[in-house]
């Protein structure tokens, strides 16, 4: 799925590591977050077997394991194995729920922080409501931290008369850690990912306009 992926995206487009945009406006996006500042050497061979901004340290790297999706709407998605079950859902933003700081006429920051997903300078569709994983009987909590300022998610396309999604829930090798991963390769692609590990929220990892 990786391959297959990345094939019909540099079919499409070229990939740029620098991830800088030709913006005439103030990029407030924080960089801490993304794949090249992980230090844990495990996430980071985990997460180079398929994130996109990941691609210069893809090569050799076995494809994980995934766990099904169960299913999806236009608001939820849901990924069951029998044992790990997570659901997104989404909603619709509300620009009257929010405060907007805008640089001239472009949107930079909401709520007094910059935002990622969608397209940078422009207001946003759709919000993630909330991330639920249960593992076993036991519920892993997800702050709204790793969330509340992610937007635009997607939850599937259609190729050729086909529904399909880039997203999925990745097992480590070691079955300790499993990555919950989004990606859109709209407006110059954004992906989302955390990472649990034994039943406890890792942390986040947040790349954004690798694609051109």
């Amino acid at each position: 799925m990786r391959i297959l992926l990345s094939l019909l995206l540099l079919s499409t487009t070229s990939l740029t590591r620098a991830q800088d945009q030709d913006l005439d406006f103030p990029d407030y996006r924080s960089k801490k977050d993304n794949f090249v500042k992980i230090n844990d050497k495990d996430i980071r061979a985990d997460q180079a077997s398929f994130a996109l901004a990941a691609v210069d340290e893809s090569i050799g790297k076995a494809v994980l394991q995934t766990v099904p999706i169960k299913d999806y709407t236009n608001n939820t998605m849901t990924f069951d194995n029998g044992n790990i079950q997570v659901t997104i859902r989404t909603g619709n933003f509300m620009p009257t729920k929010h405060k907007m700081m805008y640089s001239e006429k472009h949107l930079v920051k909401i709520d007094g922080k910059p935002y990622y997903g969608g397209n940078y300078g422009e207001m946003p569709h759709t919000t993630i409501e909330a991330v639920t994983v249960l593992v076993g009987k036991d519920t892993v909590p997800i702050p709204a931290t790793a969330f509340f300022d992610l937007y635009d998610p997607k939850f599937s396309f259609n190729q050729s008369g086909t529904t399909r999604t880039r997203n999925a829930v990745y097992l480590s090798n070691d079955k300790h850690t499993f990555y919950i991963y989004m990606l859109n390769v709209e407006n110059g692609g954004s992906e989302y990912t955390w990472v649990i590990r034994d039943k406890q929220y890792i942390r986040r990892v947040v790349d954004f306009g690798f694609l051109k």
